[in-house]
């Protein structure tokens, strides 16, 4: 009976590095946050690094610029099919910042250059220890820093094309319990963790196409997060010591490529709306897998499918300006979930999700400009199972994220 226990352990030690599309964020500038993530066509200010490197030209000056987000998502379960247990996840907060800097290389130079230090993926979910999923997950993090230089080049004043190169890193960490207790009936726990790196490209084509209309397409490549030696440790009894070790393993996740396409209208001289559509490859994550330096029979390398499909997101928003130092903004939008049915899991269990948003922005000086936004995220209730853990069940998750910025323009 022991022995069907450990290999029962061992293979579902590959569901505690599972993540959902909740590990995407689109929160890397005020305004477009305001605005339902959209942000590819219009250049307000030098977030543009990220949404569109194209737009950069668009800036006739040195602009430094910073902000952050402090998003509170909680997740909620619901035993299947009966219904008479459920369970939420503990309050955390997580804060995505941004930071970027560029302007002209000299006065009406057609090159700009600058630099983006931003936080596109990251997230985490943190159940009670105690929890009738606990031997599928019990708490997940992950946190990611991209560091992105760039060029813009205005061909002439319709087209202007951009290109970034990024050194991304970032860590994960996983923790679950184990179905095996010591004397005193105190559950085993296995925990990963470890730091990882890579590299891509955020390309972009920013068009003027007429005085009202902007037109822009952004590619931001995929970026493949190796965690070469990260380190795995479990707490079992003394006797099982020897087939759970203290080893090094390693893996790589995948940072999904996004391409997305983008129009502003400028209605009047106050009013501008906006929309994008966004393709993200999640298909790119099929599988997991993970290589332990240490081998024990109770302890094998793993190989995991995932199968995620691509989707297509749909944002739009609306700024509006209402004197010279204020202005307000709106949004919404619609973010598909990549996760088929059977592959869900409370690690970040994920659904179709509808996103609201508003924001407001204040000149506070000559060169000073203050902004605000606040998004709120509600995913469908969604009902399914995570076969390869033989748990299922309904979740929904909510979140709020406010945000603050300051910009500088020299």
């Amino acid at each position: 009976m022991k022995k069907h226990v450990l290999i029962a352990t061992t293979l579902a030690l590959s569901s505690t590095m599972s993540f959902g599309a909740g590990y995407q964020l689109n929160l890397q500038g005020l305004r477009q946050m305001a605005m339902g993530g959209s942000g590819t066509a219009v250049p307000w200010d030098m977030s543009t690094i990220f949404y569109n490197p194209g737009g950069m030209t668009a800036m006739d000056h040195w602009q430094i610029y910073g902000g952050a987000a402090f998003v509170m998502p909680r997740s909620k379960y619901v035993e299947s099919p009966t219904g008479t247990y459920e369970a939420e996840t503990q309050s955390q907060t997580f804060v995505p910042f941004s930071i970027y800097a560029g302007g002209p290389t000299s006065w009406r130079s057609p090159v700009s250059i600058g630099v983006g230090i931003y936080t596109p993926f990251g997230n985490g979910v943190k159940w009670d220890d105690n929890w009738r999923g606990r031997y599928v997950s019990q708490e997940s993090y992950l946190r990611t820093i991209f560091i992105q230089p760039t060029v813009s080049y205005k061909f002439n004043e319709i087209v202007s094309a951009g290109i970034g190169l990024i050194y991304a890193t970032g860590r994960v960490e996983f923790r679950r319990a184990l179905p095996i207790t010591d004397e005193n009936g105190v559950d085993g726990s296995a925990e990963l963790a470890g730091n990882g790196h890579g590299f891509g490209l955020n390309a972009g084509v920013h068009i003027n196409a007429s005085e009202k209309v902007q037109i822009g397409f952004n590619f931001r490549s995929k970026v493949k997060m190796d965690v070469d030696r990260g380190y795995a440790s479990f707490t079992v009894p003394s006797s099982l010591q020897t087939a759970f070790p203290y080893t090094a393993f390693s893996t790589s996740l995948p940072m999904p490529m996004v391409t997305s396409l983008g129009i502003g209208y400028a209605v009047n001289e106050c009013l501008t709306l906006q929309g994008d559509i966004n393709i993200t490859g999640w298909s790119a994550f099929n599988s997991l897998n993970i290589a332990y330096e240490n081998n024990t029979p109770q302890l094998q390398d793993q190989n995991s499918e995932r199968n995620y499909r691509n989707t297509i997101a749909l944002r739009a928003g609306g700024h509006y300006t209402v004197s010279d130092r204020i202005a307000v903004m709106a949004g919404a939008a619609f973010d598909p979930s990549p996760v088929r049915d059977g592959y869900v899991s409370p690690e970040l269990p994920d659904a179709n999700r509808g996103i609201l948003s508003a924001g407001l922005t204040y000149k506070a000086f000559e060169r000073w400009t203050v902004m605000g936004a606040l998004e709120f995220v509600s995913s469908i209730q969604r009902e399914s199972s995570f076969d390869e853990g033989g748990f299922k069940g309904r979740y929904q998750t909510k979140a709020f994220a406010p945000g603050i910025g300051i910009s500088y323009d020299f």
